[in-house]
């Protein structure tokens, strides 16, 4: 767009005669808020047409089915223990 300074000028006259000096801090902001909802938004979509993208490009591995295990059965551990001696006493 090429705007030059006198069409800038007929804008702003524009402008100040529909909102008026009262209501134009009012609709500044107003657009402000639009224009920073709308970028967030365009971000949003952004980020997840990234985030799609690397995902489709990603190799998957194809599923396997696990397969039953069967239990692991260990005998009864053998006692170690010595029996019981009293202690001999020599006098």
């Amino acid at each position: 767009m090429n705007l030059g300074p006198m069409e800038i000028v007929i804008i702003a006259i524009v402008i100040f005669a529909l909102f008026g000096y009262k209501k134009l801090p009012d609709a500044t902001r107003a657009v402000g808020r639009s224009l920073r909802i709308f970028k967030g938004e365009m971000k949003g979509m952004k980020d997840e047409d990234v985030a799609t993208k690397a995902e489709a490009q990603t190799v998957r591995a194809p599923l396997e089915t696990p397969q039953p295990q069967t239990p692991v059965v260990t005998p009864p551990a053998e006692s170690t223990k010595q029996p019981h001696t009293p202690p001999s006493t020599t006098a």
